[in-house]
């Protein structure tokens, strides 16, 4: 009742087959300029690194403590308009 039907006959396979005449030209790599590291630029970078992540992490505190400040003075006011 539910089986597929299939046909009797399976597709002709295609008579063109696709023959590149031309061969695409190779692309053209461009070389990069050439960079040089040194300590202090590695030292700038690390550092840069750790200032930023340090003033991510502030940040992240100030907005935990300013949600658990605003947390504590909701429940103050509530329990003061209560009264």
């Amino acid at each position: 009742m539910f089986l597929p039907k299939y046909p009797d006959n399976p597709t002709p396979q295609p008579t063109h087959t696709h023959a590149p005449t031309d061969p695409a030209p190779a692309p053209v790599r461009r070389s990069l300029p050439a960079i040089s590291l040194d300590q202090k630029t590695v030292a700038a970078v690390l550092v840069g690194g750790v200032v930023l992540t340090a003033l991510l992490a502030a940040v992240a505190v100030t907005a935990i403590s300013v949600a658990v400040a605003a947390v504590v003075l909701r429940s103050l006011l509530r329990d003061h308009h209560r009264r």
